[in-house]
């Protein structure tokens, strides 16, 4: 009989110990290596005292999978989910079962991270090409990258883009028609007053009389009309300017594309292509643009090289255009894609193929015309004759309430927020009995109607709702892959071809520092497919949305008590939007107290990438602030220049724990430096897993912070998107928070400009987070952070035994992350940390962060959910590397001809002959554990020069696709 309380039985099915790695045997053992008495001992060496939290974080115990997912669900439950036709970008579509569990809901592809070694993430490398080729070919353009945030956003970028190639030189004004979508407006403008460029509102026909460097035209329409927009484009190049044209995917699968009416850059949302609609997001938007402005164009770009063998290979193209490389000089502060939901997009085309998409577009338009053909024999004629989708009525105040009312009372939402109107967008999921409930609620239920007899009238009429001039000729999918994989059996053996070529973290550990690559627990996302989630519009009416509002209520308070914070805005949907929405904050402060001419920022050398590229995007200068030969930073050269630019300092962004893996001890007399000098302080979150439940940055001394919720609070990086970046403010800064055009967010911030389309950013998502903390709790939120700083030390001094560490801490510990120094193997044998990084893959590892943010380095982070095992499995790699440079050194193995300088190592490699100077043994199973669990790169070392020489960014030719 056991002897265990019921309590401690109960704590069987406590989800910390799920969640950490390291069990209390394990622990010990590292503790023993590393030479500390206890966690709590190691940390009390670590975290400087003066920072420290004296108790637990005021948040709830924690609860067992069971409860909390059965407390979410009965949240979830508050939503109300009405049948949606509110359009503007947010539509009802079905995501086919194939792709909803093999890639929404499978962790070979939302735990990858960022293709950033491309020969092991081929698989959802080929998918992003799929994505990038579906978007060129339905919207007519040369170019596209691997997807941005929100359509809205996107909008944003093509503006940047338009000032940055518009021939017109002289004005500073961009046009946008008063019928783009409302939250695209809201964002652009917010973005134009940061950049200093005027923006003229006005009808679409006004464009031409307006001297711009740029527009933004709606196709179709917010209000749904399809008209000929091409001699308003070749105006506005006329006179020198560049037009970015916003369109409804969809629509372009019967719709002349933007290309061929002239547009120089297409962006929108791919939503509606099997992506649920999740409160906003997250979404993947397109960006296509002409070739001749490759170097303009923002977010990632996905192109062809070749590997070592000749044969066709992927990577991430042009990286030398991304803002952790050009800092204050880059395109975009965009340092990720939304990458999941992407391939999610170019899957359904793929299973739809041309055929597919044809169907489903020409019956969501028949069953328009069959509205508007209803409506118009009931004397309720559509605003526009032309159309796709939405159909928009003029209507008096009163009948607009009536027919409100009546859709609310039938669980039915429209576009209501013009006054006197209505619009009403059809998509994929309606049906029949949803055109007879429209027609009962637009009519009454005496309409007496009949579907039949009006598509038989619509046929024969042959309604021309779509004008001659502007019906698609142009083929689109006409690539193999696209008509290759339409049975679910077919689909299901493409997408797992694709999955096995990718390395994630249910293979092995991710180590990368600054990245946070941990355990994205299977319970934590179950509930993104709910339907209570992911089937809400992030347009409904807020008392339908009264679940969503619970739960992001309930993770902004735990998240302001995480931070030490007084306020959290949701809206910004990646750490770099969070950046910007800080920044903006900041800004705006200072301009509220007549101190506008704030636009220094002092950023320490080691700052991570975005910081300077969110700076320039709001208007700020950069200083740069040295740091000391520990990788701190200089408090000399800030006391000096913080002293000099006292009259212009705006704030400092500073990264804590330092980017170098260590604690500063001088972090709370930084911010005191800064405050004291009128400035404020942005302390960036992206290594809050070193800080929760021990320190805060409001404790600190802070001001503003994002928080990486695809880091520190568990949403899985999907290969490189989807992220979450919300803002922890102090109370001075809560009033200039993100605010939104159809939603207000708080009263407080009403009219407040954007920064992403959809008012939570990506909601969709947030139930991870809610469900990362409400499973571990107080006691769990601040053990994960003590645990990854136990990892790491840990890590760092067994292989301190065989690699220099760079920086550490006054005791010689390191925070959450390490750095290795390389450059001396690379002096002493010519053996570079990129052919590590490769030979890494040998091994069945991902490589730890490469040069950044020291040249020659690697960057290592073990996170918490890594077991003592897993450590030592990765410790033993790195070792054996290390002796395998040392053959290169003694000359054993020449600096050619070594599995180092070949790695990665393919199949191809080992069937073929073999005339290199190691076995085959040694090349791909270097030690037993990659022979037992044994991960097989696809393709050998790629070209990145080749690539960027032979920009290909689109599906190769068919006989590539041959075995």
């Amino acid at each position: 009989m056991t002897t265990q309380s019921l309590f401690e039985l109960e704590q069987t099915q406590d989800f910390i110990r799920r969640h950490i790695g390291p069990d209390e045997a394990q622990t010990q053992a590292m503790l023993n290596d590393i030479g500390a008495e206890s966690v709590d001992a190691l940390i009390n060496e670590i975290v400087p005292s003066d920072i420290r939290l004296a108790d637990l974080p005021n948040i709830e115990p924690s609860k067992t999978e069971v409860s909390a997912l059965t407390d979410l669900k009965a949240v979830a439950s508050l939503n109300k989910v009405n049948t949606s036709y509110i359009g503007l970008g947010y539509y009802g579509t079905l995501t086919p079962n194939v792709i909803l569990r093999n890639v929404l809901e499978n962790p070979g592809w939302y735990t990858a991270y960022t293709p950033y070694q491309p020969e092991i993430a081929q698989g959802r490398l080929e998918a992003l090409l799929n994505f990038q080729q579906m978007c060129l070919d339905l919207t007519g353009l040369d170019l596209a990258s691997a997807s941005l945030l929100d359509e809205g956003t996107a909008a944003a970028e093509a503006m940047a883009l338009a000032k940055r190639v518009s021939k017109n030189k002289k004005s500073n004004a961009f046009f946008i028609s008063t019928d783009v979508y409302p939250q695209t407006i809201d964002v652009v403008k917010q973005r134009a007053a940061m950049f200093g460029f005027d923006i003229i509102l006005g009808e679409t026909d006004d464009v031409v009389n307006h001297d711009v460097f740029g527009a933004l035209l709606q196709y179709p329409s917010a209000t749904g009309e399809v008209r000929d927009i091409s001699e308003l484009i070749a105006k506005v190049h006329d006179n020198k300017g560049i037009v970015a044209v916003a369109a409804d995917i969809m629509s372009l699968v019967l719709l002349k594309a933007p290309g061929e009416l002239g547009a120089d850059a297409v962006i929108g949302s791919t939503q509606r292509f099997g992506v649920p609609m999740g409160y906003g997001g997250p979404h993947a938007a397109f960006f296509t643009t002409s070739d001749k402005y490759k170097r303009s164009l923002p977010g990632r770009i996905i192109g062809v090289s070749k590997d070592t063998r000749g044969n066709n290979a992927l990577r991430m193209a042009m990286q030398t255009r991304e803002q952790h490389i050009r800092r204050e000089k880059a395109n975009s502060n965009i340092c990720t894609a939304q990458v999941l939901l992407a391939n999610m997009a170019s899957f359904y085309a793929v299973y739809h193929g041309p055929q597919g998409l044809k169907t489903i577009a020409t019956r969501i338009h028949r069953f328009a015309d069959i509205l508007a053909h209803a409506a118009n024999t009931k004397g309720l004629t559509p605003l526009h004759g032309s159309y796709f989708d939405t159909l928009t009525f003029n209507l008096s105040e009163e009948r607009k309430a009536e027919i409100v009312a009546r859709a609310l009372a039938k669980g039915v939402n429209f576009r209501t927020d013009v006054a006197n109107q209505i619009s009403i967008s059809i998509d994929e999921t309606t049906t029949r009995d949803d055109l007879f409930a429209l027609f009962d609620i637009l009519f009454g239920e005496d309409h007496g109607l009949d579907i039949e007899l009006l598509d038989a009238e619509v046929r024969v009429l042959e309604y021309p709702s779509i004008p001659e001039s502007l019906v698609r000729e142009s083929e689109f999918l006409t690539h193999p892959v696209f008509n290759s994989y339409h049975s679910e059996t077919e689909m299901l053996r493409y997408i797992k071809k694709l999955e096995n070529k990718d390395l994630a973290l249910n293979h092995s550990m991710i180590s990368l520092g600054s990245c946070t690559m941990k355990l994205n627990a299977t319970a934590q996302m179950i509930p993104v497919s709910w339907p209570e989630f992911a089937n809400m519009h992030p347009f409904a009416p807020l008392d339908q949305a009264q679940g969503y509002k619970q739960m992001i209520d309930e993770l902004g308070k735990w998240l302001v008590e995480l931070t030490g914070y007084d306020n959290i805005s949701m809206q910004p949907n990646s750490g770099a939007q969070g950046e910007y929405a800080g920044l903006i904050a900041i800004h705006k402060y200072h301009e509220s107290r007549g101190e506008g001419h704030r636009n220094i920022c002092l950023i320490p050398s080691s700052a991570h990438g975005t910081n300077p590229a969110s700076a320039q995007m709001v208007g700020m200068k950069v200083v740069v602030v040295a740091c000391d030969k520990e990788g701190n930073v200089d408090m000399d050269d800030l006391r000096a220049k913080a002293s000099e630019m006292a009259d212009n300092l705006s704030c400092i962004m500073i990264t804590y724990p330092s980017t170098h893996g260590v604690y500063e001890t001088t972090i709370a007399e930084i911010c005191n430096i800064v405050h004291q000098h009128g400035g404020q302080v942005y302390l960036d979150g992206a290594n809050m897993n070193a800080q929760v439940g021990l320190t805060s940055p409001g404790h600190i001394g802070a001001d503003v912070s994002h928080l990486n919720l695809h880091k520190t609070f568990a949403i899985p990086h999907g290969g490189g998107g989807p992220g979450m970046g919300p803002i922890g403010v102090k109370s001075h800064l809560a009033p200039f928070l993100p605010d939104h055009a159809l939603v207000t967010v708080n009263e407080a911030t009403k009219g407040n400009g954007a920064v992403s389309a959809a008012p939570y950013g990506s909601a969709g998502i947030l139930c991870i987070s809610y469900l990362y903390i409400a499973l571990l709790g107080r006691k769990g939120v601040t053990d994960a952070t003590k645990y990854a700083i136990t990892n790491a030390n840990y890590l760092a001094k067994k292989l301190s035994q065989h690699y220099p560490i760079l920086y550490t801490g006054k005791n010689g510990r390191v925070a959450h992350e390490c750095i290795i120094d390389l450059r001396p193997i690379k002096a002493e044998s010519g053996i570079t940390e990129v052919d590590m990084a490769k030979r890494l893959m040998d091994y069945g590892f991902h490589a730890p962060t490469m040069s950044f943010p020291v040249a020659g380095t690697f960057m290592i982070e073990p996170t918490e959910s890594e077991s003592k095992a897993e450590l030592d499995r990765f410790i033993e790699a790195m070792v054996c590397i290390r002796d395998e440079v040392r053959k290169v050194e003694s000359g054993e193995w020449t600096a050619e001809d070594n599995p180092l300088h070949n790695a990665p190592h393919t199949l191809a490699d080992v069937t073929g002959e073999w005339n290199r100077g190691y076995s085959i043994a040694e090349a791909v199973f270097p030690v037993p554990a990659a022979a037992a669990n044994k991960f097989w790169p696809t393709v050998n070392r790629i070209d990145d020069v080749y690539g960027d020489r032979n920009l290909i960014c689109s599906c190769p030719a068919t006989d590539t696709y041959k075995d």
